[in-house]
């Protein structure tokens, strides 16, 4: 079920900070700065780093909206250092500076709804089994200072993210939060909105 309008879950992790520190009660920065949390499917591979590093390229308009990038993925803390002291030429991510979050028991994952498989109880052999991938799908949250869900998208495994529809949404979501005016299609950053009520009015008036 999407957690659009609901609550963040919120979790307590081990987590890589300013590209070479690991921190072992890592948090999600509720009531202080709106969130862009995202998930990608593991270390080392080949879409991932260029998904991360074109999110630290626009990292700097999303401070600018009072916003803080956060990616996570199922892989270990130690794994994500080693992933941060790569260059770049090396398939690295050397260079990236928001905090990475080590979700290794899955169950970061699994409470937003990204988890590519599942695990499954066998009755007849009394264990349990894993379905599926064992990874995060490309899953986007944008989380608002009250820590309500305000978007989500979830991409499969192959498919990369447009980072700049991102930093869109968040405009749009800032300007309905300002002038509480609704956002139409296409809409960005200093075209005109609408009034929900003027607006529908005159629609309605409109087509009858």
């Amino acid at each position: 079920m999407s957690l659009v309008g609901k609550k963040a879950p919120l979790f307590t992790a081990p987590a890589v900070i300013d590209g070479d520190e690991i921190v072992e009660n890592f948090s999600l920065p509720i009531g202080e700065k709106n969130i862009v949390l995202f998930f990608y499917p593991k270390d080392f591979t080949f879409v991932c780093p260029t998904e991360l590093h074109a999110f630290q390229a626009k990292l700097a308009e999303f401070e600018k909206r009072d916003a803080v990038v956060i990616a996570a993925s199922c892989d270990s803390e130690e794994s994500h250092l080693a992933w941060l002291n790569t260059s770049k030429d090396n398939g690295g991510i050397e260079g990236v500076t928001y905090p990475v979050v080590a979700d290794l028991a899955k169950t970061i994952a699994m409470d937003y709804g990204v988890l590519a498989g599942e695990y499954v109880y066998n009755e007849q052999k009394d264990s349990i089994t894993f379905e599926g991938a064992p990874v995060a799908y490309r899953g986007t949250f944008i989380i608002d200072k009250n820590g309500v869900v305000r978007h989500e998208t979830i991409n499969d495994l192959p498919l990369g993210r447009n980072i700049d529809e991102y930093v869109r949404l968040l405009d749009a979501i800032l300007h309905v939060e300002k002038y509480g005016e609704v956002c139409p299609a296409n809409w960005e950053e200093g075209k005109e909105a609408m009034n929900a009520t003027k607006d529908g009015v005159a629609a309605y008036l409109s087509a009858n």
